[in-house]
């Protein structure tokens, strides 16, 4: 079974085959990250735009890693050297882009919604690199494949997921994958980050501020970063957030012995994760990073052309 993609701008549309196309066409580029030499020619000639409107490090330096190793060029814009800090419009910025001929523009916006307005308005494809508090679609493609390579499955599985999930699109991402594949999942943290409408976005969603009552049983355990801003508040000051939630090595054993850890970065050791908790042989906080390379190599070779012929093109 094979698909074509147009764009990919979230994961909420993508079909449970799709997310396993994706996946299978990700592992294909898994194996290169194990080589000594990691350039391919397959995309040489063709050009990506990184347009980071919002400030990033980890998921434009892995968008351009992934370019460069796939063969090619990258344009990078950045929020602080951005035209948008100058007043013009978000569409007049990307326009000006497409202008250049580029095969794919990586876009992260703190719009909600941004990359779906650049995508009805350009001819080229476009994906989402994270957009305000919507989505992460090639995270929550990442954290998937992560957790598929370390206990082999998706299906079935109980998933907790713990921290500020009011404000976390990595949150939103993942749910909307894992359910496809009839995951449990438990939401946990301050009463304030947990809405109750996220209850509704998929069956099998579990609401629970209590961390000792959400970790039993679960398969999979993902800590959220928090905003250190938004613990300045007397509400929940810092201190107070790790002694009800932090991730501590007694907290993860009250999960499956082969539960894995997950964090989508960067991490704030002492605060969200005690350190023994992220250096443990649970974690795979590294392996996030080297599959992040490979997913979004899989989607920058679909995206401008390396997609094989399929199904009707779909804006997911």
């Amino acid at each position: 079974m094979s698909f074509t993609f147009r764009h990919l701008l979230g994961t909420e549309a993508l079909t449970r085959d799709e997310i396993n196309f994706l996946l299978d066409q990700s592992r294909a580029f898994q194996a290169i990250q194990k080589q000594p030499l990691k350039k391919l020619a397959t995309l040489r000639g063709k050009s990506a735009v990184l347009a980071f409107f919002e400030t990033s490090t980890r998921t434009r330096i892995s968008f351009t890693t992934a370019a460069a190793r796939l063969g090619a060029d990258t344009m990078n814009l950045q929020a602080e050297s951005s035209s948008t800090q100058k007043g013009e419009s978000l569409v007049d910025t990307v326009r000006m882009l497409e202008a250049m001929k580029p095969d794919v523009i990586v876009i992260r916006h703190a719009a909600s919604g941004a990359p779906h307005f650049v995508a009805e308005r350009l001819g080229i494809p476009v994906i989402n690199a994270g957009d305000g508090l919507h989505e992460h679609p090639s995270q929550g493609l990442l954290d998937a494949l992560t957790v598929s390579d370390r206990l082999g499955r998706l299906d079935d599985l109980n998933v907790t997921i713990v921290g500020d999930i009011r404000h976390s699109r990595v949150a939103r991402s993942n749910i909307h994958v894992l359910s496809k594949f009839g995951c449990r999942i438990t939401l946990c943290g301050p009463a304030m980050w947990l809405p109750a409408e996220m209850a509704a976005m998929a069956p099998n969603i579990r609401i629970e501020p209590c961390i000792n009552r959400a970790l039993p049983g679960a398969n999979v355990v993902m800590v959220l970063r928090v905003q250190t801003e938004r613990l300045r508040e007397p509400s929940l000051p810092a201190d107070e957030y790790i002694r009800l939630y932090q991730m501590t090595p007694a907290r993860l054993a009250l999960a499956r012995p082969d539960a894995v850890l997950m964090h989508p970065g960067p991490m704030i050791r002492g605060l969200e994760i005690d350190p023994a908790v992220a250096d443990s042989p649970q974690s795979t906080v590294l392996e996030q990073v080297t599959n992040g390379v490979a997913v979004r190599m899989a989607l920058l070779y679909l995206l401008t052309g390396g997609a094989p012929s399929g199904a009707a093109p779909q804006t997911g």
